[in-house]
């Protein structure tokens, strides 16, 4: 008997050791994750594995294991794992534009994005979409894609009720669609400042809504200077090729300033722009 709980005892350590190596993998993982400003969220909740409503959830890398909240929902042709990979592969660069649309700064954007010939995916609030439905038409008449970013950019949904998430989604996705018209498609699901939960990600994809992360935060929301958003875009490429600007929530003269030169530069360093993979599994 004693020989047999010295067994048990020696299995017990191994599997207690075991554990916390798991677990001091994960926060080794998260600590590498530098934050960012707090209004357009933290690249740490970038992650595909988070837990089931009230954690982070989305990360500076996709992939990894697939949510499974809300049950026995049919299976999607949409990946609900957080897409950051390119579809052009190679060294393309995908450009995301968040919190609009705006009729001051999104013309302004379209412009710049015009003149290089680079075509953007644009994460709207659907209320935005449903007060601007020409600048939503214009937006998809230039070629570009079109992103649901919920009704009011709450980026506390991952400690909200499922209920509620779905309906942020949703809402703001019909309001995209109807400003946008002609069976326009909303391609992509970003979760404000990156709260991403399960739940969120199986709604999104059911919906035919890829979620959609970034690599490279610009920090052009806090309007830190156009030297500084352009050198954060060049020092963080690295990271992976998504890039989050904003055409929304104050004035974006900065932004506008900086995507020209941003623009300009992967036009110097011969790196094509494409959308972020949508049915593809992500492998940035």
């Amino acid at each position: 008997m004693a020989r047999a709980n010295r067994q048990g005892i020696r299995a017990g350590a191994v599997v207690v050791a075991a554990a916390a190596a798991v677990a001091g993998t994960v926060w080794g993982v998260t600590a590498l994750v530098e934050p960012g400003p707090a209004r357009p969220g933290n690249a740490a909740r970038q992650t595909d594995t988070a837990g089931t409503g009230g954690g982070s959830d989305d990360g500076a890398k996709g992939g990894g294991a697939q949510g499974t909240g809300g049950g026995d929902a049919p299976q999607s042709r949409i990946p609900d794992g957080i897409a950051h990979a390119s579809e052009s592969g190679g060294n393309a660069v995908n450009i995301t534009i968040d919190d609009g649309p705006d009729p001051q700064w999104t013309p302004k954007v379209l412009e710049v994005l015009k003149k290089y010939d680079v075509k953007a995916t644009f994460c709207m609030i659907g209320p935005q979409a449903k007060a601007h439905p020409d600048l939503v038409k214009r937006v998809v008449a230039g070629g570009h894609r079109l992103c649901d970013h919920t009704m009011n950019h709450d980026t506390a949904m991952d400690r909200k009720p499922v209920d509620y998430q779905e309906k942020q989604i949703l809402d703001a996705k019909k309001m995209i669609e109807d400003a946008a018209g002609g069976g326009a498609e909303v391609a992509y699901y970003r979760a404000p400042g990156g709260a991403f939960t399960p739940d969120s990600r199986r709604i999104a994809a059911a919906h035919g809504m890829r979620p959609l992360g970034w690599n490279v935060d610009t920090k052009d929301f806090g309007k830190p200077g156009v030297a500084a958003i352009v050198n954060a875009v060049k020092s963080e490429m690295g990271n992976g090729p998504t890039v989050l600007f904003h055409d929304g929530g104050g004035n974006r003269a900065q932004t506008v300033a900086a995507l020209d030169q941003v623009l300009a530069w992967l036009k110097d360093q011969g790196r094509p722009t494409g959308f972020p993979v949508r049915t593809a599994p992500d492998a940035s």
